[in-house]
């Protein structure tokens, strides 16, 4: 009986009902405090997110902004650059035109030259021809005509219409015989073997034609070979032609 009386040594203390009323009602005021705290905390931070919604809108509107004005920046540079690039070829074009204007006209210059000069070596060579046959003329006097058999006139006149149809031939391919006498001295076209002292001419005008020269087109194949007079009134000064003066013929003035 004893045994059975006696209180188990782990039994908790008594608890009061109404303290366990307490406790449950402060635990669930605890439990309501802390769910109101969780729904102010989630109505918190869907404020701060739709903040930062529409602050991430507002952003992405201040970039689209400056995307597009990055883009209306680079069209005017390409723009600008494209401007550049045209009036460089207009520039490029203009001098190609140029160029080829140029290019056309010395063609021509060339081609007219070709044209009127292909023939100046051989005309140059044949001119030591036509002196052969000058000379053949003049070594027959006038007293050697007037007394020569028909033979030998015969012979003089078929030597002179040699040396005209060789003329002529060579004038009608621009080929041209230079005889200045009397003419005023160009350094252009002739070239001063020695001076004549008279003073009836003027100074400076060719009284003696030694040798002729040749001319082809506004070229002079050889000067002529001239004197000239010395000791009369002077010549008024005249603006010579646009010629190429010819080089001294060593063999011409051998010859004379």
């Amino acid at each position: 009986m004893a045994d059975n009386d006696r209180k188990p040594d782990d039994a908790g203390p008594d608890v009061n009902p109404a303290s366990r009323e307490s406790l449950r009602k402060a635990a669930d005021d605890l439990l309501k405090a802390d769910r109101a705290a969780r729904r102010r905390a989630a109505a918190e931070d869907a404020d701060a997110y739709a903040e930062f919604e529409a602050d991430q809108d507002g952003e992405h509107f201040d970039y689209e902004s400056a995307e597009s004005g990055v883009a209306g920046s680079a069209i005017a540079e390409e723009i600008e650059a494209i401007q550049a690039e045209n009036t460089d070829m207009k520039e490029r074009l203009l001098r190609l035109a140029a160029d080829m204007e140029n290019l056309r006209k010395r063609t021509q210059r060339e081609v007219a030259d070709a044209k009127n000069f292909a023939i100046a070596g051989f005309a140059r060579d044949m001119l030591g021809v036509t002196d052969n046959l000058r000379r053949a003329i003049e070594a027959v006097t006038d007293e050697q005509r007037q007394n020569a058999d028909p033979a030998l006139k015969n012979l003089l006149e078929g030597v002179e219409l040699t040396e005209k149809s060789m003329l002529s031939t060579m004038e009608r391919h621009g080929v041209r015989q230079l005889a200045p006498e009397g003419e005023k001295f160009d350094p252009n076209f002739h070239q001063a073997m020695f001076e004549v002292p008279n003073p009836d001419v003027p100074n400076g005008t060719v009284v003696q034609v030694v040798q002729a020269g040749y001319s082809i087109g506004d070229r002079v194949l050889r000067p002529a070979m001239v004197g000239v007079a010395k000791g009369g009134p002077r010549q008024q000064a005249e603006t010579p032609p646009d010629a190429e003066p010819g080089p001294p013929n060593e063999q011409a003035e051998r010859d004379a």
